[in-house]
């Protein structure tokens, strides 16, 4: 998920649908290693240390915050809050059988 998605999704996400994202980022995440989305000198162990370790879904999270929390595990949200994918043109390109004079 990108930044921007982030930015819209943010002000409909509840703690409830982050703490079910982070449940599902728990199993899902294969490589802790690589690097995080939102800081590429980080990895993604380290950003969920910063962000989902002490997750409380009764405390108050800065907007900042769910947008980062979004922007790094935003492909666990729930199908409701995932942005609809575009349809990418099929490009068929012209063809012409070369002349050899």
């Amino acid at each position: 998920m990108n930044r921007k998605h982030a930015k819209e999704i943010e002000s409909n996400v509840s703690n409830v649908d982050l703490k079910e994202m982070f449940d599902k980022a728990k199993e899902g995440v294969k490589d802790w290693s690589a690097p995080s989305v939102c800081n590429k000198t980080l990895t993604k162990g380290f950003a969920w240390n910063c962000l989902a370790n002490n997750f409380n879904v009764d405390n108050f999270v800065h907007p900042l915050g769910k947008i980062n929390m979004i922007h790094e595990f935003g492909e666990f949200l729930p199908k409701k809050f995932q942005p609809i994918p575009k349809k990418k043109k099929k490009i068929v390109p012209s063809h012409q059988e070369p002349v050899f004079k």
